[in-house]
């Protein structure tokens, strides 16, 4: 009988675990895949160009938004499209008429001299596009061995 009651206990402590995660998946991933909390999103620059650094430099870019619409706005996934930049963004609800940032530290140590194209990736809450793309260049300069 103890064992009956010990098996029912953990079986509905896992039903409990199970829906809880499955609450928890919901809440980050169904804002942005829900048609009736869709919103808009302005990007005050979604393309930088950070001019021209020396190789070994390492530089931060930041692409401002705001949102436009009536509902929040959030951002599900922002990634880096190389391992030369790490993302970085406004976390939580951004209230209509609220602005964000999305940055990225750009390694140049992690690329390769000359002109240089990155991209970010963010997905959003919008109806026009959920998957928005990021974009910045710029120039490395290779420095002179020294003699």
């Amino acid at each position: 009988m103890k064992t009956l009651i010990a098996l029912l206990l953990l079986a509905g402590l896992g039903f409990t675990a199970c829906r809880n995660n499955d609450m928890t998946n919901k809440s980050v991933t169904g804002e942005a895949g829900d048609p009736a909390k869709f919103t808009s999103i302005q990007w005050l620059d979604s393309v930088v160009n950070f001019g021209s650094i020396n190789m070994g430099e390492k530089l931060r870019v930041a692409f401002k938004f705001r949102n436009t619409g009536n509902k929040p706005l959030y951002l599900s996934n922002v990634r880096a499209g190389c391992g030369c930049t790490v993302a970085d963004y406004t976390k939580g609800a951004i209230a209509p008429g609220k602005e964000g940032e999305v940055t990225g530290s750009f390694d140049s140590n992690k690329s390769h001299p000359g002109e240089v194209r990155k991209s970010i990736f963010v997905t959003t809450n919008t109806p026009e596009g959920a998957n928005h793309t990021l974009i910045f260049t710029g120039t490395i300069k290779e420095l002179a061995p020294v003699k």
